[in-house]
Formats: C-alpha cells, structure tokens, sequence
C-alpha cells in the first residue's frame, strides 16, 4: 500500500457498527509505510498499511 503526504486515508471500522475513520498522511517513513497520519479529529500516529486501510491519491 503506497501513500504520499498529502494523501488522505480512510481506515474502516473492523467490528459491526463501528465507525470509519479519515486522515490525512503527514510523514511517510518508507515506502509501502509506516505513515505518520493526522486524523481528522485531530489526533496524530504511526499507522501501519493492512487490509482495512484505503489510500485516496491527491497527489498527480
């Protein structure tokens, strides 16, 4: 799974009636991950790429 910083990035809910959750990718610390990600909440971690996490291109 390859990002960008800028790319935005939606990680969905694993169980029944939990929410998705979107941020955007602030660092990426190699090539296929991990990213550094701001949600938009606010709040900022480390994410590592895996089957729930989809990868909105903003950059051309």
């Amino acid at each position: 799974m390859h990002a960008e910083v800028g790319d935005k990035v939606v990680i969905h809910g694993r169980t029944v009636g939990t929410a998705d959750r979107g941020g955007t990718v602030i660092e990426a610390r190699g090539t296929d991950g991990p990213y550094v990600v701001r949600f938009d909440d606010g709040h900022e971690t480390l994410v590592f790429p895996g089957p729930d996490l989809t990868v909105v291109r903003t950059t051309p």
